[in-house]
């Protein structure tokens, strides 16, 4: 069933991807793309209880968050299916128009879509899966945000010229002010801000710290002001980087919400970071970034714009990686060397790139909607 929006003009939409940052961020041309062919649609994210925030700040492409409660097969939370039951009866309640499987590749996720009752349904399939609606196979050589856009494409809500290449993060009044805030009180000087990030949800994926704390001095004796940034839970981690170093550094580990980390990473000089979700924030900002890719595929994961953003990894013959914690050694993040960092770095940080896309600021949800209703 091919082009199935316009055939069947639907009115309620759900969305499956409950997943992190990064992976929504990648999701955005999609989102961007449905809500353009169905801009009158209601539609509804199935995603992890962070989302709201998500849901919030894409006020005009998505209308409501369904928290996913968690299911045998989804490691993003707890593995139960308790809950599962009464949350698809609540879905089929719902009486959903379309549902549309932007998880994954397939299988598990099919299984949980399908379960909604929605009147069709779209998504990937697996070699050797059979499904009904307008299902593709799983595109597994393009980059993360191209996938999701074969299947919007497929689905009749095609994106436009920049929009295929392009993440969007728009900065709110709010996330402007906590970021002055941010400035004030930790005595951030903008026009030579460096952030590193050391930071990533899973250990297999992390640089060793004591390579950004070499990074980091290299930088600052240049004269750039490190900024180490991450999550509340990863002080621990990112105090280590800044007792190993030798220089000063302003350490914002916990200190930001995502829109003044949105806004730090739009005013800084360049990125130092892991393959994580501050990665696809410097790639919606228009940052330049060096990005220590340890064990992810770099082929799906890597941002698009290959000179703004200059990845650097080892490829063993264990990667792509399926580990939480390294059993071999870690070569991938050992054998990218600290001076290889600081080179990329320096070399990103003598260039100039132009930012006119990023980070622009919507007066309100309502005024996002309508403009994006509206793009050609």
């Amino acid at each position: 069933m091919s082009k199935l929006i316009g055939s069947l003009a639907p009115r309620r939409i759900v969305v499956f991807r409950a997943l992190q940052l990064g992976d929504m961020l990648c999701s955005v041309p999609a989102l961007r793309a449905l809500r353009r062919a169905a801009p009158r649609a209601h539609i509804a994210l199935v995603g992890l209880p962070w989302a709201q925030s998500f849901v919030e700040r894409y006020a005009g492409l998505l209308d409501e968050l369904i928290v996913f409660p968690g299911a045998t097969g989804f490691p993003e939370q707890r593995e139960d299916d308790t809950a599962l039951p009464s949350f698809v009866a609540q879905m089929q309640a719902r009486r959903f128009d379309l549902a549309i499987q932007l998880h994954g590749s397939g299988g598990v996720a099919n299984d949980i879509v399908e379960q909604f009752g929605a009147r069709a349904s779209a998504g990937f399939v697996q070699p050797g899966e059979a499904r009904s609606g307008c299902f593709i196979g799983w595109p597994d050589t393009l980059p993360e945000p191209h996938r999701y856009l074969a299947l919007t494409d497929a689905l009749g809500a095609p994106a436009h010229g920049r929009e295929r290449d392009a993440l969007w993060f728009d900065l709110t009044p709010r996330d402007l002010a906590d970021y002055m805030t941010l400035v004030a009180s930790h005595g951030i000087e903008a026009a030579r801000v460096v952030i590193l990030h050391p930071g990533a949800q899973l250990p297999s994926r992390r640089w060793p710290a004591e390579r950004f704390a070499e990074v980091a001095d290299a930088l600052s004796a240049d004269g750039w002001q490190i900024a180490v940034t991450g999550t509340a839970a990863e002080t621990q981690l990112s105090a280590s980087v800044l007792g190993a170093m030798v220089s000063p550094a302003v350490h914002l580990a916990g200190a930001t919400s995502l829109g003044s980390l949105a806004a730090l990473v739009r005013n800084a000089r360049v990125v130092v970071c892991n393959d994580t979700g501050i990665s696809h924030i410097a790639a919606a900002m228009r940052t330049p970034s060096v990005v220590i890719a340890s064990g992810s595929d770099t082929r799906r994961w890597a941002p698009l714009d290959r000179e703004r953003h200059q990845v650097l990894a080892d490829y063993p013959s264990c990667r792509p990686c399926a580990f939480r914690v390294c059993p071999y050694g870690h070569e991938c993040a050992l054998n990218v060397s600290v001076a290889s960092v600081i080179d990329v770095a320096r070399a990103q940080l003598a260039r100039r790139f132009p930012k006119e896309d990023a980070g622009t600021s919507c007066a309100s949800p309502d005024t996002c909607q309508e403009a994006h209703q509206h793009a050609e």
